[in-house]
């Protein structure tokens, strides 16, 4: 829920960001000045609409920032649980193996009459690394 709210929130600030940023009347006059922009000064006065458009550009900005941020940790989030739960599954199939193999040597030594082979002794072998995402 939360996630889809800053998803909206997100793009509704792009949007935002794009036309603020376009409506400003740069040296060349830029698109401000074809969609009407230069009346603009006349109703806000000389400086008066540089003053507001600026702030809604810089909190359009630091809004698109902090969703990005947080969109981007959320995300994250997400695949450190996963690998997480791999790496436990992961483990969980290798002392399963081991149970197999020590049992499978008990057996094998109680047959033939010879003494069981102490496997805690040797080193198993590391389990294969986790796929990539």
């Amino acid at each position: 829920m939360l996630t889809t709210l800053l998803q909206i929130l997100h793009v509704f600030v792009c949007t935002i960001l794009m036309f603020v940023v376009l409506l400003q009347q740069g040296k060349g006059g830029g698109m401000g000045a074809a969609l009407g922009g230069g009346g603009a000064a006349q109703v806000f006065g000389g400086r008066g609409a540089g003053n507001i458009l600026t702030r809604a550009t810089a909190i359009a900005a630091m809004t698109f920032m902090v969703t990005s941020v947080s969109l981007a940790y959320i995300s994250s989030s997400g695949d450190r649980a996963l690998r997480a739960r791999a790496a436990l599954e992961e483990q969980k199939h290798a002392t399963k193996a081991e149970k197999k193999k020590d049992d499978k040597s008990k057996a094998a030594g109680a047959a033939s009459g010879a003494a069981p082979v102490d496997t805690a002794a040797t080193p198993a072998a590391p389990p294969p690394p986790a796929p990539a995402p």
